[in-house]
């Protein structure tokens, strides 16, 4: 659907592409998390502690923007007519 010329079903999309991305890097960033702390290097796997705590904001963020934009999609309420 088309509204105020955003396509919002494809900008819905590349939200869901980019919080998918996040979710493999805070995977990655997790097992990371796990190796340090194993080998006792406890200021690294603080910080890999708290890049996961920021991934976790971000695809919360993510959440909000996604259902804002329907929000104020079904707001706008605009017909898109050919001519």
């Amino acid at each position: 659907m088309c509204t105020n010329g955003i396509n919002t079903d494809q900008f819905e999309s590349n939200i869901e592409q980019i919080d998918e991305i996040l979710v493999l890097s805070r995977r990655w960033i997790h097992r990371d998390f796990h190796q340090v702390e194993a080998a006792n290097y406890l200021k690294t796997a603080a910080k890999l502690r708290e890049a996961q705590s920021l991934l976790d904001d971000v695809r919360a963020l993510l959440t909000d923007a996604r259902d804002n934009l329907e929000n104020e999609a079904a707001l706008a309420n605009v017909t898109v007519q050919a001519i």
